[in-house]
């Protein structure tokens, strides 16, 4: 591995750069933090970046940002943010976070907690992080099913031949006062004849009739054609960084990938109610 490149291996888990001197200070600052919780009354406590107070503080960012490209060149660096640890900083690469040093030489991959308020920082970062701009989805290219006051709202991204893809339609048959926006999005390298099927769908005369008699009832759809949006789906998909189906979207942002079950589903829909109650916009990730 060249020198000037990042060891991506520690990205993947809870692992360490020059972890014979970075180690024990993080124990020992750990250890610290748990025996004087008032020596924490100071730190922030809304999350791992906390706004710069000074612009002495912004150009001490900009600066460790263009440290970290000139020493690390090959690795792709994000946004570089304070924390409430005096002297480490928050650096976003790719999906992943680290927390480095002003030196730029020490890394540490990881959880970082607040003790005193029992919260996982990094988690908090990832959650948001991982979020998308849900006004920025072209909802035009989703078929709307509206079921009773369709009060809440969330998008599926979905393939008509993905068992877990029908197996979530099932489960969420009777999910009620909910808007969803069903994002057509067949992965032809697993299912051939998806994408077909997915255009049939689309160009049926009621989609969504059509769709649920091909998820819910297993029935074959009547072969059509006419112009759709689901090569613009697959497209947005990737972009979103969405590899898999199902994959479902909160109006916060949030992603749930999998075939969750209808009561998962209801309390993850409430977390999305009241983060709008917290949050007149989200904080999301340009992607």
């Amino acid at each position: 591995m060249m020198m000037n490149e990042l060891p991506i291996r520690a990205m993947r888990g809870t692992r360490f750069l020059r972890a014979k001197v970075f180690a024990p200070v993080c124990a020992g600052l750990l250890a610290a933090s748990i025996a004087l919780p008032g020596a924490a009354q100071s730190a922030n406590t809304t999350g791992t970046a906390a706004p710069p107070a000074t612009s002495a503080a912004t150009a001490t960012e900009s600066t460790l940002a263009n440290r970290l490209q000139a020493l690390y060149p090959s690795t792709r660096f994000g946004a570089v943010n304070p924390t409430p640890w005096p002297g480490v900083f928050e650096v976003v690469m790719g999906a992943n976070l680290a927390y480095v040093d002003q030196s730029g030489q020490y890394f540490l991959f990881g959880h970082f907690y607040d003790m005193k308020a029992q919260r996982d920082l990094t988690a908090e970062r990832k959650d948001t992080l991982a979020r998308i701009d849900f006004e920025t989805l072209p909802l035009s290219d989703a078929m709307k099913d509206v079921r009773g006051n369709g009060a809440r709202v969330l998008a599926i991204f979905s393939d008509p031949d993905c068992p877990y893809c029908q197996k979530l339609e099932a489960d969420i048959r009777e999910l009620t006062n909910v808007t969803i926006y069903t994002f057509l999005m067949p992965l032809v390298s697993l299912h051939p004849a998806a994408h077909r099927k997915a255009v049939s769908v689309w160009c049926a005369k009621d989609r969504i009739a059509a769709w649920q008699a091909t998820m819910w009832r297993g029935e074959a759809v009547p072969q059509a054609d006419c112009p759709h949006p689901v090569d613009r789906n697959v497209v947005l998909g990737e972009r979103l960084g969405i590899n898999g189906t199902p994959t479902l979207v909160a109006l916060d942002g949030r992603m749930l990938p999998g075939a969750a079950s209808k009561e998962q589903i209801e309390a993850w829909l409430q977390r999305s109610a009241v983060s709008a109650q917290g949050d007149a916009k989200p904080g999301v990730m340009s992607r």
